[in-house]
């Protein structure tokens, strides 16, 4: 405790000591008055405006608020509730004896900050800068504020303001952001000696926005008539679209077509439902979009015909099958797993008279050589005996 003496100038003359109290706003104040070699003499407490509070043990101030806990010759001890800034200053502790003595105890009163708050002084767009400001709008003394991202402080601009007995203070702080920004921690921390070591910590998350983007999440493997298709878009922004638009370019979609949210389903699916569908989201920063191709492919089937039996036909006759040439497959050289179907378009007629026509051709050939051969032979020796004459 300190002391502090207004009095006589010796402490063998003083006969009352005052103490120093500090108190936290809404607190309960103490104020002591100590008196040495206490007569009976009249005992005077005053407050900063130097209204009486208390004679003696009589209150003089109606404020419920003052009370007088101790009275005896040695300590005098009054109590003040719920203390605000207003009630701070000296209050005077006096003693009238054959002279004046009266010592002064000042009461402080610290205001802890509340909970700082964070504005938001210009909006986080994607490649732009956030603007934010943490402001504690009342404390005494000024408190600290500190802006804190993953163990790291950001230096801010701080500003302070004199409010009579307490104090206003606000740091702000520039940041660059980009989409990965979003949603990021950030904490602003108030930091007063009548927290006795603790903060006061504001959390806060990064709302950055940007542009949206799609992305169509479609089922593997082949699609053929008589499936099903379902397509669902997938979509990121901020904020998120909430109008998403499916179209087929260059046609309308398909009366099959049902949409639900994000979600195109097609049921019964035919070669008619083939072309290109696309996907649509936008937001207040940007649209965006992604098309899917839909390739169906003919059920692949072997069609034969039923045996016929002839209504002359004896019955103990056994009856003739007729088989239908079932279609060839090979594989498609742009999509391996399919199968597509061929159907023999040669009449086995024609192919018998394609080749007797070349077989009789050939021996045509072959006699006409064998003619031409034969005669040039018999002019050659018809001409030997005329030779030989010359």
């Amino acid at each position: 405790m300190q002391y502090l003496d207004l009095g006589q100038a010796t402490a063998r003359c003083q006969a009352v000591q005052a103490e120093n109290v500090t108190v936290l706003e809404g607190g309960t104040a103490q104020i002591s008055c100590r008196l040495q070699n206490y007569d009976g003499s009249i005992v005077v407490i005053q407050n900063p405006r130097r209204q009486t509070l208390f004679f003696n043990g009589t209150r003089a101030l109606k404020d419920d608020r003052f009370q007088m806990v101790l009275f005896t010759q040695r300590l005098v001890r009054i109590t003040l509730t719920n203390v605000s800034v207003s009630d701070e200053g000296g209050y005077f502790c006096q003693l009238y004896t054959d002279a004046t003595h009266h010592q002064v105890a000042t009461l402080s009163v610290s205001v802890p900050p509340e909970t700082p708050t964070v504005e938001v002084k210009q909006e986080a767009v994607e490649g732009g800068e956030a603007e934010l400001t943490c402001v504690s709008p009342r404390s005494k003394p000024a408190t600290t504020l500190r802006w804190m991202r993953n163990g790291r402080e950001i230096p801010g601009v701080v500003s302070q303001q004199d409010n009579g007995k307490t104090f206003s203070v606000s740091s702000t702080i520039r940041i660059p952001v980009e989409r990965k920004d979003n949603g990021a921690a950030l904490n602003c921390e108030a930091i007063h000696p009548a927290l006795s070591g603790q903060k006061r910590v504001r959390h806060y998350r990064l709302d950055v926005y940007f542009a949206p983007t799609v992305r169509i999440v479609s089922p593997t493997g082949i699609l053929r008539e008589g499936d099903s298709l379902s397509l669902t878009c997938s979509i990121t922004g901020n904020p998120l679209p909430r109008d998403i638009t499916w179209s087929k370019i260059n046609d309308t979609l398909p009366e099959r077509a049902e949409i639900s949210g994000p979600t195109l389903q097609i049921s019964r699916l035919s070669q008619s439902h083939n072309g290109t569908y696309l996907c649509q989201a936008q937001n207040n920063y940007g649209r965006a979009a992604d098309h899917y191709t839909l390739l169906v492919y003919e059920n692949v089937s072997v069609t034969t015909m039923a045996p016929t039996t002839p209504p002359t036909q004896p019955t103990s006759t056994p009856p003739t099958t007729s088989l239908l040439k079932p279609k060839s497959r090979f594989l498609d050289p742009e999509d391996p797993g399919a199968v597509v179907e061929t159907h023999s378009a040669v009449p086995y007629a024609v192919i018998g008279g394609v080749l007797a026509l070349l077989v009789f051709t050939v021996i045509c050939v072959l006699i006409v050589t064998i003619w031409c051969s034969v005669r040039q032979k018999g002019s050659y020796r018809t001409r030997e005996p005329i030779l030989a004459w010359y």
